[in-house]
């Protein structure tokens, strides 16, 4: 196993592996280079002199400048580079460099293959069989939880995958897009395969009116949805939603798993809480299995965390499919830098405390790490917050770098699972299987409970062929039931991206 990595031919730094100490030799490029500070793992020293001034490249692009002069063989973090992140930029001069771009899919060799998912009337498929209760407003949370504990008491949820409410704070005092978003989410949720029954229980004199909420769902199932509005009750509104309730669990316990192409798997992107790894191991883990998803399977994969492209968004914009989406990628990367200025932030925030402590100094590092998820596929889709998947293959989505804002909102759009990689760790589930693979090793032994899957072997001389293979089979075993840590914990949890004045 190397100590140490340049990642790129044109970088002019490397990042440690293991933990190096000052006046260690290493030789990079057959050059001999003696470090003049100890190197934590996962950070980054100096392969030359640079000045001040002068751009940091790793992953073969600037992820800023440095701030004085450094010297070759030196340390550097977020106290030596500041970010070359601006405001809106008009993006003129880009082009698309998809000449030909084949359709999802079109790698299929005849070998495609297969999951056990649950086929619903609307031609969707889940690869959960849940029960839902989801409150129109937080001040029914109480009720819904009464609802999910007497049936779990009952029933055990014997016949399903689990029967869970989804708490949330709004529905009501809100006003514009905040009001428009809760209602989008709470509606997607209602399309969602991976619930084989959902009971909706409304208040009656919120501003997300259950009957108009409704009729804001549009089309859906009427055996598999069902609505209370609680004032409208009369007596015990607990007993009667554990009566519909109990209604749902018979007729979702009729649903069993068939045998379905890989094609119908819709898959969230999403990283947190990174570290000098990050793009090195679980990021391009995740973007081979995009690309085997998409382009050999005919599947969807969809990225989002908006911020996070900061830096590295020319690259998503060169893959666009066509004009339009180029188009559409220019307009989710501005709209989200205008929505940080229009607040008086800088759209170069520096990462979280978590992301310095694990060798990430700016934005645009982090960036470029975490758009390695995407992988090499061309972009077929771009979504607004709060919008379902159209359309087949790589898909980008709006939504802020929040962790579970950001995860409900791939799984409001229409994934059935969530992909989450971390350097750091962390326990949280979405609405939705939420997988969690570690950049490195020491996380994956110390957090047995968190982690689902290990990317750090691919800097222990395992092979990306090998690693990618293991992997693939294990996100298909949780396709077809196999339990992630976080559900295993009993997590599910919704949050609703909130930008505007609560009354």
């Amino acid at each position: 196993m190397k100590d140490f990595l340049k990642i790129n031919p044109a970088d002019n730094v490397a990042v440690a592996i293991n933990p190096l100490a000052k006046g260690t030799t290493v030789n990079v490029d057959g050059e001999d280079i003696t470090l003049i500070c100890d190197i934590p793992a996962g950070h980054k020293f100096a392969l030359r002199d640079i000045s001040e001034g002068e751009n940091v490249v790793k992953y073969g692009f600037p992820i800023g400048h440095t701030r004085h002069a450094v010297s070759r063989g030196a340390f550097l973090d977020h106290n030596d580079i500041k970010t070359n992140l601006e405001g809106q930029l008009d993006y003129s001069d880009i082009k698309i460099k998809c000449d030909h771009v084949p359709a999802p899919g079109s790698a299929l060799d005849g070998k495609e293959m297969t999951f056990q998912g649950y086929e619903r009337p609307d031609g969707q498929v889940g690869i959960r069989n849940e029960l839902w209760v989801i409150p129109t407003v937080g001040c029914v949370n109480g009720i819904v939880k009464q609802i999910v504990d007497r049936l779990n008491a009952e029933t055990g949820a014997e016949g399903v995958d689990g029967i869970f409410g989804f708490p949330h704070n709004y529905g009501c005092s809100q006003l514009g897009d905040d009001h428009e978003n809760t209602k989008k989410i709470l509606r997607d949720m209602v399309h969602h395969p991976n619930a084989g029954g959902i009971l909706v229980v409304g208040l009656g004199c919120e501003n997300n009116q259950p009957k108009v909420f409704e009729e804001f769902c549009g089309d859906y199932d009427r055996t598999r949805v069902k609505f209370m509005v609680c004032q409208e009750v009369e007596g015990d509104e607990v007993e009667t939603g554990v009566k519909i309730l109990r209604e749902l669990y018979e007729n979702a316990r009729n649903f069993h798993r068939t045998t379905v192409p890989a094609s119908k798997l819709r898959i969230g992107l999403k990283c947190g809480g990174s570290d000098g790894f990050s793009g090195i191991t679980a990021n391009p883990l995740l973007g081979e299995f995009s690309d085997w998803l998409c382009d050999k399977e005919g599947g969807t994969t969809v990225l989002t965390e908006v911020p996070e492209m900061f830096g590295a968004e020319t690259i998503l914009m060169e893959r666009c499919a066509d004009n339009s989406l180029l188009s559409d990628t220019i307009s989710l990367i501005n709209n989200f830098k205008q929505y940080f200025l229009s607040h008086g932030e800088p759209v170069g925030e520096n990462p979280s405390p978590g992301n310095k402590a694990g060798g990430i100094s700016t934005l645009e590092e982090k960036a470029l790490g975490c758009t390695q998820k995407s992988g090499k596929s061309p972009v077929f889709g771009v979504l607004e917050y709060g919008e379902r998947i159209h359309n087949h293959g790589l898909n980008l989505l709006s939504a802020p770098g929040n962790d579970l804002v950001a995860s409900t909102a791939l799984a409001a759009a229409g994934c059935q699972m969530v992909l989450f990689t971390t350097g750091r760790g962390t326990p949280f589930g979405t609405f939705v299987p939420t997988m969690k693979i570690s950049t490195n090793s020491g996380l994956a032994n110390r957090k047995p409970m968190w982690i689902d899957f290990n990317a750090g072997q691919l800097v222990e001389d395992k092979s990306m062929p090998d690693v990618l293979s293991d992997f693939i089979s294990y996100v298909l075993e949780v396709a077809n039931g196999r339990q992630v840590n976080s559900e295993k914990s009993g997590i599910h949890e919704i949050a609703i991206f909130k930008n505007g004045v609560t009354l």
